[in-house]
């Protein structure tokens, strides 16, 4: 909103009496999450690293019994063809922990050592011709399922064209597995926690901190936002956090310094307030007794008479613009039909423009033109805008008897919006007046003015959801346009007048 203040007594209060928010701990706020999200996610990372190193530790397990009873294999085939005696086969299976192996050589398989009755066969595995998916499957199918159950596993010697094969069961196989997957559980979460503390560590010191420094910088402040002494003090790295501090830091700064204008601004408001109620009153005493002097016949306090009581008419609507300023707020619009016709007359004979004066007014309105608003909010914007028309054009070219003084009031509807407009023939509104246009005590555009006039206008405008705004034109004077909206019908009301 353009240079609308707005002052409050709020500072340093929180809703319903509460307090300012705790700041949370460090393991239920961010930086504890963030903890425990590392914990999580690296676990997960191990979970699928543990699939494949399962897999790669049974292989290697079923690798190791297939070596070493490959060698006692090719020491009993040296012996050939001699049969090993009981006790020696029994002390063979026993140290490779088997209960049958066969060496196959050159096409024929020769039973090495058995037990006395050969178990039945569960699985079989054959390690040479075993692919990454299958040996995953066949390892989780050991670690859930194992235990009590007989394998065969074979595959070649060394580079050998000779096959060992052994019968075995998977208990010791899946009692390692089990071993091992504890380790690597431990293992796993000494490393996550290792690399969440890290992180923890490292994240608190580049983010955290400084994220609660800022959060509680703006709790101190929004209990004193006055004191100077609360304004963050931002460091000057390149960071984006230290960057976000030096944002606050300025936005701190400005806002101590609009609040200070706006106590001062409300502290001037009071005197001014209190001074003009008195000073109205005397002008208005003062005014009386001028309109007296049009009955003296002295030709000099008969040529001074006009130029005094329009002064102390400029005086008298100067405070009563201050003051209608200093209101809390505008009343909300009571809209109806308003005929503009009828509005624009009553503009006219408010004015009172003197014939002598040789401004023209003119009124271009559709027949029949109504607007939706308030109509007494309405004439205020329309009259407060010829009013400020009529005084630039008296003071224009005053000397000048082909100078041409024209108001031109038009309105027309184009479907739901009623356009306003209010050009004069005046000077223009100078550089300065544009740049601060609806702005308090900036945006006047003659000397002695206030400028609430427009800013007043606006505000109310803005009540009935329209637009008030400065248009360019090719030629001299000022041009202002008004658009107001009609109020959107609701199904209800519209059933309710059918």
């Amino acid at each position: 909103m353009d240079s609308e203040v707005h002052t409050s007594e709020r500072q340093g209060t929180w809703p319903d009496g509460a307090g300012p928010e705790p700041m949370p701990t460090i393991l239920r706020g961010l930086s504890g999450r963030l903890l425990w999200l590392t914990v999580i996610f690296v676990m997960m990372a191990e979970i699928l690293i543990f699939m494949p190193s399962i897999s790669g530790m049974r292989m290697n397990w079923l690798r190791d019994r297939l070596d070493t009873a490959a060698a006692a294999g090719i020491v009993i085939d040296g012996l050939q063809p001699a049969e090993l005696p009981r006790a020696v086969q029994d002390d063979t299976l026993l140290a490779t922990g088997t209960k049958v192996i066969a060496l196959r050589k050159d096409g024929t398989s020769r039973l090495l050592a058995a037990i006395e009755v050969p178990p039945e066969i569960d699985a079989q595995y054959d390690l040479a011709h075993t692919s990454m998916l299958g040996s995953m499957r066949d390892a989780l199918d050991t670690l859930v399922f194992g235990g009590n159950r007989v394998m065969r596993v074979f595959g070649p010697v060394g580079e050998s064209d000779m096959i060992i094969e052994l019968v075995m069961t998977d208990n010791a196989l899946r009692k390692d597995m089990l071993i091992y997957s504890k380790m690597m559980f431990l293992i796993s979460l000494l490393i996550s926690l290792i690399t969440a503390v890290l992180i923890f560590l490292a994240i608190n010191r580049m983010m955290i901190s400084p994220i609660r420094r800022l959060t509680h910088n703006m709790q101190l402040f929004s209990e004193r936002p006055d004191d100077p002494s609360r304004v963050f003090s931002a460091d000057r790295s390149r960071g984006e956090l230290a960057v976000a501090g030096r944002h606050l830091a300025a936005m701190q700064v400005e806002l101590q310094r609009t609040l200070k204008q706006q106590k001062n601004l409300a502290d001037l408001g009071l005197a001014v307030s209190k001074i003009n109620h008195d000073m109205r009153n005397i002008l208005a005493s003062a005014q009386l007794m001028s309109d007296r002097l049009t009955d003296v016949e002295d030709p000099m306090v008969r040529s001074f008479a006009p130029k005094l009581l329009r002064t102390i008419d400029r005086a008298v609507g100067y405070t009563n613009e201050v003051l209608a300023y200093g209101q809390a707020s505008e009343a909300a619009p009571r809209r109806r039909r308003v005929n503009l016709t009828d509005l624009c007359q009553e503009v006219r004979d408010m004015l009172a423009i003197d014939p002598e004066s040789g401004i023209e007014f003119i009124e271009q309105i559709s027949e029949g033109v109504e607007v939706d608003c308030d109509g007494e909010q309405i004439f205020r914007v329309v009259h407060n805008l010829c009013r400020n028309a009529v005084q630039a054009l008296l003071t224009h070219d005053a000397n000048d008897p082909k100078a041409v003084r024209r108001v031109t009031l038009t309105a027309h509807r184009l479907g739901s919006v009623v356009s306003i407009t209010v050009d004069d023939t005046g000077p223009g509104m100078p550089r300065k007046a544009r740049e601060n246009l609806f702005s308090a005590f900036r945006g006047s555009a003659r000397s002695g003015g206030t400028g609430l006039g427009l800013v007043i206008a606006r505000e109310l405008v803005l009540a009935h959801g329209g637009t008030i705004a400065l248009v360019e034109k090719p030629g001299p004077g000022t041009q202002f346009r008004i658009e107001i909206p009609d109020r959107p019908v609701s199904l209800e009301d519209y059933r309710a007048r059918a």
